[in-house]
């Protein structure tokens, strides 16, 4: 058989635990150069796009602000925007919630976003689930789990309705007949659930027809939602096993909707780690964690779990003893922080029980991300083990700095995948989605029927 290419994209690190701001080499997380740092780096290695995560309210513990959010939280389409004056080919992908906006604005503005890229945007639709983040907004309050999702499914539906009221040939600049758009381009009329709107969409098609929808989401809904109207799904399945397991399940839901396997592409997020040798690279990865989780964080995460201040504890000593309050809990706005808190704190007091973990060991332990580490070979064949075997299409790459987090993946590893023939050295098309193998995308009646 083929073997399958390699699709790569970079996230641009901020507001997490990734993030190592107190790094000599670690730089703005706002300012524009920074952004335009990691998007030619990423062009240069020939990636297929840019990823910017969205926030909609500064996070809080315990009534603080958690300080990251305070230094990266720009609008992202507006950045992109900027972005799409300095890069050529490299796409451009915004996350822009589907809750608390709506479909009109959101349409429009991913339209036009395809016209000054040539053919380059992509929107990652995501859901809002808490009351903390609607006090931002005038309509406030929040959905349940599955009004989210339904919500979600029909705000995409209107606006590929919306990129849909236009088609080719409606600009047609007739100088001799007088007319310079079909009479009826942008018509539009909705009748749902959650919207209702007629009228006249003001932006003709980009040049992809629609946007790439990326959907982020592990839950059964979520998986549903990317098998029905995603062309990409970012998940968090970082290891081989459940990597292979998640791109089954996924890939076998496609059919139902009509969709061939190939029509979704699946990005894990990983980080990575080089070194000389393996050993060198180990001890490299294992600085960074603790960079990652400073005292202070350790505390903090713990905090979120257990739902109570924590402050007193020393971070090198061992888990408290007292139980976790699993009422409402001292953070906000923090999506990691729900589920079974209770099952969580089970299974860290064995896990630091069975390991003999201080505090700050647990939580490092507990929340690393998957992360490729080794030399620039042994990271190359891993990268291509894992779209080989069907663990994964691609991946989205979350770099520990900003801006130059990426410049050593660009450097080193991109060249040997290119060696092996699994990995672009130049761009076949000018849209994201000819550097990702997608058609043309489906009509609302071709989704519909």
């Amino acid at each position: 058989m083929p073997v399958k290419q390699v699709h790569l994209a970079a996230h641009f690190p901020g507001v997490n635990n990734t993030t190592v701001w107190s790094d000599p080499a670690s730089g703005s997380q706002i300012d524009f150069e920074s952004f335009v740092h990691l998007a030619r780096t990423a062009e240069r290695g020939r990636f297929d796009f840019f990823f910017l995560a969205e926030g909609l309210r500064l996070r809080e513990m315990k009534g603080r602000i958690h300080d990251l959010d305070v230094a990266g939280r720009p609008e992202s389409l507006t950045v992109l925007s900027a972005l799409a004056a300095v890069t050529t080919h490299l796409g451009l992908a915004a996350t822009v919630n589907s809750t608390f906006n709506e479909p009109y604005e959101v349409a429009r503005r991913l339209a036009t976003l395809d016209h000054l890229s040539g053919g380059r945007a992509a929107w990652n639709v995501v859901t809002s689930y808490d009351a903390f983040t609607g006090e931002n907004f005038r309509r406030g309050g929040f959905l349940d789990e599955a009004d989210r999702y339904t919500r979600a499914a029909e705000f995409l539906q209107t606006a590929r309705e919306l990129w849909d009221s236009w088609t080719d040939g409606d600009v047609f600049a007739d100088p001799a007949a007088g007319e310079f758009v079909r009479s009826g381009a942008g018509a539009f009329a909705h009748h749902g659930h959650h919207f209702d709107i007629t009228g006249r969409f003001t932006t003709p098609q980009g040049p992809q027809g629609h946007p790439l929808i990326i959907q982020a989401g592990d839950s059964n809904e979520g998986r549903e939602f990317a098998a029905a109207d995603a062309d990409v799904i970012f998940s968090r399945h970082g290891s081989l096993e459940d990597g292979r397991a998640f791109y089954k399940d996924v890939k076998s839901r496609l059919a139902r909707y009509g969709r061939r396997p190939d029509e979704l592409k699946i990005f894990p997020a990983v980080t990575y780690v080089l070194g000389d040798t393996e050993e060198d690279a180990a001890e490299r990865a294992a600085e960074i964690r603790r960079a990652q989780v400073s005292p202070q964080t350790a505390i903090a995460y713990l905090e979120g779990v257990w739902g109570r201040d924590l402050s007193a504890y020393d971070p090198d000593g061992p888990l408290p003893g007292i139980e976790p309050d699993l009422g409402e809990g001292v953070s906000q706005g923090r999506a990691q922080f729900r589920g079974d808190r209770g099952a969580t704190v089970r299974a860290w007091r064995a896990l630091a029980a069975e390991r003999g973990l201080s505090i700050r060991e647990l939580v490092i332990e507990a929340t690393g991300r998957q992360t490729f580490i080794g030399t620039p070979r042994s990271v190359a064949d891993r990268i291509d083990e894992f779209v080989q075997t069907d663990a994964a299409d691609g991946f989205i790459v979350v770099p520990h700095l900003t801006p130059g987090g990426l410049d050593d993946l660009v450097d080193r590893v991109v060249p040997l995948l290119q060696e092996k023939g699994v990995f672009r050295t130049d761009y076949a098309g000018s849209t994201l989605r000819d550097h990702l193998g997608l058609g043309v995308p489906r009509t609302v009646e071709e989704v519909m029927s």
